[in-house]
């Protein structure tokens, strides 16, 4: 332990995680596990991103932590672990109500170099070990290193093709096939794109949508995103200052659009994959597509679902709903609510999407109602950034700001969400208070950990309120149990205490399917079997099913998620697959 006089505490704080760095170093040399047990609080975790070994897992407990380091680093050859004070200067934190020193440190390994993220913590005896630690490759030093050996002459060859004919020409992909197929347009995939593209792979997108960024920008005409624009960014491209705080959909629409010209992505818009067989002989796919009613076969090596945590609309089976004489349409093919003014409206659902709506239906005069199905956090969207405090306000970089967020561990995420879930239940107590006197049934996720997890387990069952909960407690937004109601008839609802309710119009904001939903459709029941789940968190990996790693059929990947879980996972796939044409990884899982 450090305690010299005259030092500042940044400056202990430092030399603290120098020595521990050190002596970690030494231990792995020596392979030594009494040693390494010695630097690991007793509830210690390990989450390692591809970084010591081709492995997507964190491993929890001192014992369990120590072999696993041992066994991997010694098979990756891991060494060279350094303080990288350029990225992030050790400072004192507090992460999951634990008071810590984190650190950023560089390493090596035969797979490339690599960095972490460190988090001591004073154990019982007075000694500063390691509660957490993450390992990843550091695509961009390997990115980096392959473009300083491509450098090429500056020299203009007038004869040959402009940059523009470059463009249009490799994107057609008649005479040859892309490495990576990725099916879905939106953040998720698009950032794929850019990834493999950087790394030396072709990629191509294909989207059913008529235009880049149609999938956010035909949603309801509402829809913002619900957390700040600094977790949003995408690599390489920032958004602007002037951009506002919470990011309209077709701001978004049209960023993307620019982005995919401006990062030269190949993207095949107005174009349906149909599904696609895998060849063990060759390790292709051949993949059906119809790109503007004309057909058309591509092979490629690797194909990427993008299709979104919500790319399926959930459709549930509501007993009697038929007899309904109205129009019945799901949240996704809802776009305003002005031509409702007047009219009786019900809503479905009690997530985001149906709050919105409910919202703007009631702002264009609709006589709307609410039903409610399950219960539903709700959090008032400036507490709801609480979750999101790593990105927000002064700091390093995004990019170190990444590395501090994917460095913690699922258990540690669950402590530190926990207590962000009380802090916003208190102050938003007024407000849930309200809610429940309207009847409102509340619930704030697994064990209190929040919105967060919820999104990481079941793709929705929150409410960021930016207005509608307060219709609600005001009576403004009726409120109905869909436990009271007793059927269904041509002009609206029968309830259970013999009262009706008129509609004309049942929206069913009632979520979307997961991301393994078109499996068997897709790509066939065998297929799908060997897969098994997607979304939703492994208890062996402690990460989500089948997620931006390889999976148990060859070349078959998955991306999702919110913006900045595409911006920081979506390398590892460009990592991984450019591994496997290298002949350094299976194709499998």
């Amino acid at each position: 332990m450090l305690d010299r006089p005259g030092l500042l505490p940044e400056e202990i704080d430092r030399e603290t995680t120098e020595r521990w760095l050190a002596a970690f170093g030494a231990a792995l040399a020596r392979r030594s596990a009494a040693e390494l047990s010695r630097l690991f609080l007793s509830d210690s975790h390990w989450r390692n991103l591809f970084g010591i070994s081709w492995h997507f897992a964190t491993f929890s407990g001192n014992a369990t932590v120590v072999a696993e380091l041992l066994t991997r680093s010694e098979q990756a050859r891991a060494g060279k672990f350094r303080l990288d004070t350029a990225r992030l200067a050790p400072r004192a934190s507090v992460v999951g109500g634990r008071d810590v020193v984190e650190a950023i440190f560089t390493f090596e390994c035969v797979n490339g170099p690599g960095y972490g993220a460190i988090r001591l913590a004073r154990d019982a005896d007075g000694e500063m070990r390691a509660w957490t630690i993450s390992t990843s490759l550091d695509f961009d030093a390997i990115c980096a290193a392959r473009e300083a050996d491509a450098a090429t002459s500056h020299v203009r060859d007038f004869a040959g093709p402009d940059w523009l004919e470059e463009r249009h020409a490799s994107a057609i992909y008649d005479i040859s096939d892309p490495d990576v197929l990725i099916i879905g347009g939106g953040h998720a995939g698009i950032s794929v794109a850019v990834e493999l593209r950087r790394i030396g792979l072709t990629a191509l997108v294909v989207d059913r949508m008529a235009r880049v960024g149609d999938n956010w920008r035909l949603r309801y005409r509402g829809l913002k995103l619900h957390n700040k624009t600094p977790v949003n960014h995408l690599r390489y491209l920032p958004f602007p200052p002037t951009f506002p705080e919470y990011i309209p959909k077709d701001r978004i629409a049209n960023w993307l659009e620019s982005y995919v010209d401006i990062m030269e992505v190949d993207f095949w818009t107005r174009t349906n994959f149909e599904g696609a067989d895998y060849d063990e002989a060759s390790q292709r796919w051949t993949a059906r597509l119809t790109r503007e009613g004309v057909g058309r076969t591509l092979r490629p090596k690797h194909i990427v679902l993008a299709t979104s945590v919500s790319g399926t609309p959930n459709i549930p089976d509501i007993a009697g709903i038929e007899n309904f004489g109205g129009e019945v349409l799901h949240s996704s093919r809802f776009r305003a609510g002005k031509e409702w003014k007047g009219r009786p409206v019900v809503v479905f659902g009690t997530g985001t999407s149906s709050h919105d709506i409910c919202q703007e239906l009631q702002a264009a005069g609709a006589d709307v109602t609410m039903v409610q199905r399950s219960p539903t956090m709700v959090v008032n969207v400036e507490p709801a950034q609480l979750y999101d405090k790593t990105y927000l306000g002064d700091g390093p970089p995004i990019a170190s700001r990444d590395i501090l967020n994917s460095g913690v561990p699922l258990p540690v995420m669950k402590m530190a969400h926990r207590i962000v879930t009380d802090e916003v239940k208190r102050l938003d107590a007024v407000l849930l208070g309200r809610l429940e006197a309207a009847g409102f049934r509340l619930e704030f996720g697994e064990d209190g950990t929040g919105w967060p997890l919820k999104f990481r387990t079941r793709g929705g069952g929150y409410y960021f309120n930016v207005g509608a909960s307060e219709l609600i407690a005001d009576g403004k937004i009726k409120l109905m149990q869909a436990s009271d109601i007793e059927g269904y008839a041509a002009d609206g609802i029968r309830m259970r205490d013999g009262s009706t309710h008129k509609a004309e119009l049942f929206v069913l904001a009632t979520g979307y399917k997961g991301p393994d939903h078109l499996l068997a459709q897709l790509f066939g029941e065998q297929v799908a079997r060997r897969v098994g789940r997607v979304w939703g968190f492994d208890e062996a990996t402690q990460e989500l099913r089948n997620m931006w790693t390889r999976t148990p059929q060859a070349g078959l990947w998955f991306t999702g998620g919110a913006f900045s879980q595409a911006r920081i996972y979506s390398r590892y796939i460009a990592l991984q697959i450019d591994a496997i044409e290298a002949g350094r990884l299976a194709k499998a899982g």
